[in-house]
């Protein structure tokens, strides 16, 4: 979804900087109405087919063997549906664009929790989340201030810190200001999912971050953002400085995707020319490696000949007799 709203930008963009040559431009349709007409056809087509989606489940989770009848759903309409994807912590505003009534949930957990969980996916995801340390902690932070970044850019009532901490902690209290901000009324039974620990990478408890090649400044950094918001409350109202931020943060992103094709059709033609400059370049030097292996060996042949020595007396001769030849022009 955010790569979408990417797009979505790049396209609008050019479809309106041709001023009334453009479609979208004579017909003076605006950046949010473009926007969200895309994000309530999404929107609509999620809602349609969720009981597929919880037909795919209800399998999953009962078997191949159980009968098709015995498969129940709610077949009330739905209105809001859930995506939990990591990645939307970067793609907030541009989620905003597309859903202008979406509410977002900033589920946080402490820093060293986090790289553990993450160091030690591959063992039961059977693939690595980061690479190293050092990745895992720079993913932490980044994503920790982008969604720290959406909750002074638009204030309680869109952006919900979670900690994760409260869910542990205590389960019941942290989901009835869950449902409270989601205008939803709470039920016991949403404490059932939390007695049984998911999507877990089940870290042994004696596992050590190996710290050896972090950089100490990026550890830091991240430590020292954790501890702020261990200690804060979330701002009480929205910012329009941090709106700005976050919308420039976006833009930034749209302008690379756009540019990104160009700039890599670029790439490639210096990479052509450096090459047949560096053919010419060869091509010189084994010339010029040739003359010298010629020359060379008419040396040595006039050496072997006996004529070395009548050689170099012949040039020593002609070139005192230049010497001369200058200092009587001098005088």
């Amino acid at each position: 979804m955010g790569d979408l709203a990417i797009r979505l930008a790049i396209y609008y963009e050019l479809g309106t900087s041709r001023g009334d040559y453009s479609l979208l431009s004579s017909m003076d349709v605006k950046n949010a109405e473009f926007f969200e007409v895309f994000g309530k056809t999404v929107n609509d087509l999620i809602l349609h087919h969720h009981v597929d989606l919880d037909r795919k489940r209800w399998r999953q989770a009962a078997g191949p063997s159980a009968p098709e009848e015995h498969f129940h759903t709610d077949f009330r309409p739905k209105q809001r549906w859930v995506d939990g994807t990591p990645e939307y912590s970067f793609h907030i505003s541009g989620l905003r664009k597309l859903f202008p009534e979406a509410l977002f949930i900033h589920v946080f957990r402490d820093v060293t929790s986090v790289v553990r969980s993450m160091l030690h996916f591959h063992h039961v995801g059977g693939g690595s989340l980061v690479a190293n340390e050092q990745e895992a902690y720079g993913y932490w932070l980044r994503t920790v201030s982008s969604c720290l970044l959406a909750e002074r850019a638009y204030g309680p009532d869109v952006v919900f810190r979670l900690r994760h901490s409260d869910l542990v902690m205590n389960p019941e209290a942290a989901l009835r200001r869950l449902f409270s901000f989601l205008l939803e009324p709470y039920v016991p039974k949403c404490l059932a999912p939390l007695a049984q620990r998911i999507n877990s990478s089940n870290v042994p408890a004696d596992f050590e971050i190996d710290l050896r090649n972090v950089d100490p400044a990026l550890i830091e950094q991240a430590a020292q953002v954790c501890q702020q918001v261990k200690e804060s409350s979330q701002p009480a109202a929205a910012c329009s400085a941090a709106v700005q931020e976050i919308e420039a943060a976006f833009d930034e992103r749209v302008e690379f995707a756009a540019t990104l094709v160009g700039k890599y059709r670029k790439a490639l033609q210096k990479i052509a020319v450096l090459k047949e400059k560096h053919q010419n370049v060869t091509v010189r030097t084994d010339t010029l490696a040739k003359q010298a292996r010629e020359k060379k060996a008419i040396i040595r042949r006039l050496r072997d000949a006996g004529h070395y020595k009548w050689l170099r007396s012949s040039l020593r001769t002609w070139h005192e007799a230049l010497r001369r030849s200058a200092r009587q022009d001098e005088n």
